[in-house]
């Protein structure tokens, strides 16, 4: 897992969600930390070094601005990457789980709705994201030699071929 530093709350509760599946599933995970692009770099030939089996790219700003700088490194080195949001499977990462940000938008629409309509913002219930997307990069998936089992692409949000 791949996590920045300067961006500790999102770190934490990333690492905190990873560390909650790995000990579920019974797998171990190892905690990379790059706050630089240099860092990066030195965390993909950690990867190669280590043969680690997959690489989890945390959520925050630093690592969305830099994703095809990720893709393009985890395609050249081989490695199967997932992510959390959609951009980064359409910048050639492997495939992305999380919220649909068009659900979110909407549903933060209807808040802004409640509110100018004059409910008090302290009286709304807290919202969480409800719908989740999964994308493959089937292209992707296919440089690195990977097999992406039928059930896997059916089940889908999107495939990008």
């Amino acid at each position: 897992m791949l996590i920045n530093p300067a961006e500790a709350v999102i770190a934490a509760t990333n690492l905190q969600g990873v560390e909650t599946a790995a000990n579920a599933t019974g797998l171990k995970i190892e905690v990379l930390n790059a706050s630089t692009s240099s860092e990066i770099d030195a965390a993909f030939a950690t990867y190669v070094r280590e043969r680690f089996d997959a690489f989890f790219i945390a959520s925050g700003v630093f690592f969305l601005a830099r994703r095809t700088q990720l893709a393009t490194l985890a395609i050249g080195h081989g490695v199967p990457t997932i992510f959390a949001g959609r951009e980064w499977a359409e910048a050639g990462g492997l495939a992305s789980y999380g919220t649909n940000f068009i659900d979110m938008r909407r549903q933060a629409g209807i808040y802004a709705g409640r509110i100018l309509n004059g409910a008090k913002p302290a009286d709304l219930p807290v919202m969480q994201s409800t719908k989740f997307e999964l994308v493959i990069n089937l292209k992707t998936a296919k440089t690195l030699g990977l097999k992406v089992p039928q059930t896997l692409l059916v089940a889908a949000d999107e495939v990008i071929d």
